[in-house]
């Protein structure tokens, strides 16, 4: 099979301007749709139609100067995806996977439907439907929106029944369904890749610490027992085996209060929980989401230093996108900056991150948190 040097990508925030730039190391031409003019990944590539994730329009006039396409949100318009992929396109991951796993229901049918651990759930219609899984479940809940949510935005805990009409008001207007709150001790994450060929390369398992349903910090390799270490791995294998299309999967689990590994979400795409892989692994995560659309052998992924940790930088206000005191932070040994290029700040908006290489996970944290508080942002 003949391929060519050009990659189209729908999306261009920051995990759009870190695959271009993987894409660029590797001599690929590089085209993105943002509706933002100069967004992150414009900034890099060698060029970005302005238009909506969905527009259909503009996702054919990207397949015109590529010769294989993806997507780094789950915005894509996966119809559009799927009529290139049937008149002869190489899209991935593929837009049936897109499909599933965008809404969260359907990607939690999935997960169920194919015996993989995950927390209960029960699809609602009204705060009747809430109040019968409050019986089932008991409190607290997650009250989730099944499409469009991330970084905590389409989630609410529900504490008690009093709190259901606050969790309606601040989703309202959205498709919701209930999950089963899971008491946890730690939450995991694994990047999955698969290329075209079908070889298949797992990372370290991670374990990532959340503020206000947002990452904040990841730690590698997770503080977790071996056998614990090797079914979140296991589970991460299986759940990518069920879905189709190459690329690289973010997997987020939980680790319970029994020792139980449950799948949590998964994302068809470059996830926030593998950011630590630039310089944290041989073979990044961006990197190898380009091997694996373009059916280029996998790399390494093993850890390059005994302890990674990542920390995010997020808006701490409105105002300017560069963040003031780099010097600070990066004459701090150890320590990688990225910013991102956004060119506001919003609070907790992901304005960058931090990443600190080491021989424990403790000076790594140490690092990361005393450079966190160097950036103004």
């Amino acid at each position: 099979m003949k391929f060519g040097n050009r990659i189209g990508i729908v999306g261009g925030g920051q995990l759009g301007k870190m695959l271009t730039i993987s894409s660029k190391k590797l001599g690929f031409y590089v085209t993105v749709i943002d509706p933002t003019p100069q967004s992150p990944a414009g900034q890099v590539a060698d060029r970005q139609i302005v238009a909506d994730y969905k527009d259909s329009k503009a996702i054919i006039e990207l397949s015109k100067t590529s010769d294989f396409i993806t997507f780094e949100i789950e915005l894509a318009n996966d119809s559009a995806l799927n009529t290139l992929m049937r008149k002869g396109k190489i899209v991935n991951p593929s837009p049936a996977t897109l499909n599933i796993i965008r809404d969260k229901l359907k990607q939690k049918e999935f997960l169920e439907r194919n015996k993989i651990p995950t927390a209960e759930f029960l699809e609602i219609g009204n705060k009747r439907d809430i109040e019968k899984a409050g019986q089932k479940f008991d409190y607290p809940l997650m009250l989730k929106a099944r499409t469009d949510a991330y970084d905590g935005r389409g989630n609410y805990v529900v504490k008690r029944k009093e709190d259901i009409i606050k969790g309606l008001k601040k989703l309202d207007g959205r498709e919701l369904y209930v999950e089963k709150f899971v008491k946890f001790k730690k939450e995991l994450a694994v990047m999955v890749a698969r290329n075209i060929k079908g070889d298949i390369k797992i990372y370290p398992v991670v374990q990532t610490l959340h503020k206000d349903n947002i990452c904040d910090t990841v730690i590698a390799p997770a503080p977790i027992s071996k056998s614990q270490y090797n079914d979140a791995q296991r589970l991460a294998k299986k759940a990518i085996g069920l879905l189709s299309g190459a690329g690289v999967f973010g997997i987020e689990m939980f680790l319970t209060i029994n020792d139980n590994v449950l799948v949590n979400e998964i994302a068809p795409r470059v996830h926030n929980s593998g950011h630590y892989t630039i310089e944290g692994c041989i073979t990044s995560q961006f990197e190898q989401h380009i091997r694996a659309i373009t059916n280029l052998p996998l790399g390494n992924t093993d850890l390059i230093s005994k302890a990674v940790v990542m920390k995010n930088i997020l808006g701490e206000k409105n105002g300017n996108g560069m963040p003031r005191g780099i010097e600070k932070a990066l004459a701090i040994p150890c320590v990688s900056l990225h910013i991102y290029g956004k060119k506001e700040s919003r609070p907790n908006r992901k304005m960058g991150h931090i990443t600190v290489i080491g021989n424990n996970i403790d000076e790594c944290l140490e690092k990361a948190n005393k450079a966190r508080k160097m950036i103004i942002i």
